[in-house]
């Protein structure tokens, strides 16, 4: 039996800076397709990628895979970082944190 592979939604934000979860919601909004009454908070996140139904680019992949630098709000150690980082959790979605050079 052949190996199914996974389609993945690539969204590349290295270089952006994103110091706040606004910066985050602009900076996904448009290559995840969210739609204007999307939430831009974690749990509405985490809906979207985990249980889908609420935007259809997101819904024709399998996984969602985000790319950031380390700076801002993805160096932070708060409860809003942490809240993103945790609605990544899933196998629906990856968050890649990179190291700066």
């Amino acid at each position: 039996m052949a190996k199914r592979i996974e389609s993945e939604l690539v969204v590349d934000l290295r270089g952006r800076p994103i110091e706040t979860l606004d910066d985050f919601w602009d900076a996904v909004a448009e290559p995840c397709g969210l739609p204007e009454w999307f939430g831009r908070n974690t749990e509405a996140w985490r809906d979207t990628i985990q249980t889908r139904g609420i935007s259809e680019v997101i819904d024709s992949y399998d996984v969602v895979v985000v790319h950031v630098d380390k700076r801002g709000v993805f160096a932070a150690r708060n409860r809003e970082a942490r809240a993103l980082r945790g609605a990544f959790s899933g196998k629906h979605s990856r968050l890649v944190v990179h190291e700066l050079l």
